[in-house]
């Protein structure tokens, strides 16, 4: 049975093929202009979904990475502090050293009871010690300066500091405590060698000129200076810690980048010589059309 060709069915296919030879050439301008092979989700249904779980990948992935840095510098900070109270220590030993070997006179012990209280004062400053305003060694009590006097606390020696912990999450699952509190550094009230008692102890020594005395606290400062390495060594190893892990974190965001990019970029080449390829075969429909079918809405279409 023939079937009748009408004009209305040579022109409705004519349109039918124009736009959809125009639907490719846009999507292919698209893709040239932003360089992207997804513009809209309805571009590759599969390729969004990757693209967006790459997408939420990477953004988590850089939170870890900002709270490396963040936990980063504060364990330099921490390390650089410690190392100076390291150092402070270091001459209150010799101090007691030369007080204690009884060859001083009293202005000798004056002089060096005037440094021992000076280098008291730099220790307290050092566990006041703050990093963009957080107080390091005062647990989660981060705005609160721990080490100072009050009506109920009259010597640094019985301060309380606070025992909470100062937590990042640097991976995955994985969460790290960079702070030391001021006790734990510096000795508690309940420590024969908290360094403010000992410190007490052995400028009362030198008043009095007890040589013995001054002598005893020797081992006190030796114990302290001791657990305060042991501290900083602790710092030293979370800080190679948080190194590792922000390498790691720099190599995925490079993999899963690579895994975006391929999702999501165009070939640029490619897009550019099929972008040319589809404007010829548009150009070519509507010249054909327009031979084909003389006056009809295709000529307005040119």
């Amino acid at each position: 049975m023939a079937i009748r060709i009408t004009s209305n069915m040579m022109s409705s296919q004519s349109l039918r093929n124009l736009n959809s030879n125009r639907a490719t050439l846009d999507k292919l301008s698209d893709q040239s202009s932003s360089g992207r092979k997804i513009n809209k989700p309805s571009d590759d249904p599969v390729g969004t979904t990757y693209a967006l779980r790459y997408r939420a990948e990477l953004a988590a992935n850089d939170q870890y990475l900002s709270n490396t840095d963040e936990a980063k510098s504060w364990l330099d900070y921490s390390d650089t502090v410690m190392g100076q109270a390291g150092d402070v220590m270091t001459r209150i030993k010799e101090l007691a050293i030369q007080a204690g070997a009884g060859t001083t006179d009293i202005d000798g012990l004056k002089a060096i009871q005037s440094e021992v209280t000076e280098l008291k004062n730099q220790l307290v400053n050092i566990g006041n010690s703050q990093l963009n305003g957080k107080y390091i060694f005062n647990g989660q009590e981060l705005d609160q300066p721990p080490y100072q006097l009050s009506g109920t606390v009259t010597n640094y020696s019985d301060v309380v500091t606070d025992t909470g912990g100062v937590t990042y999450g640097i991976s995955e699952g994985v969460s790290i405590d960079v702070n030391v509190t001021g006790n734990e550094f510096f000795g508690s009230k309940a420590d024969t060698d908290n360094v403010f008692a000992t410190l007490d102890r052995l400028n009362t020594a030198l008043t009095n000129g007890d040589h013995e005395a001054i002598t005893k606290e020797i081992s006190n400062i030796e114990s302290r200076k001791d657990k305060m390495v042991t501290s900083r060594a602790e710092i030293g190893a979370k800080t190679n810690r948080v190194d590792l892990i922000n390498n790691r974190l720099d190599d995925r965001r490079l993999n899963v980048t690579t895994l975006q990019a391929r999702v999501e970029d165009a070939d640029i080449t490619e897009t550019l010589i099929k972008t040319t390829t589809a404007q010829t075969v548009y150009q070519a429909a509507l010249q054909t059309s327009a031979s084909v079918m003389q006056m009809s809405l295709v000529n307005f279409l040119k």
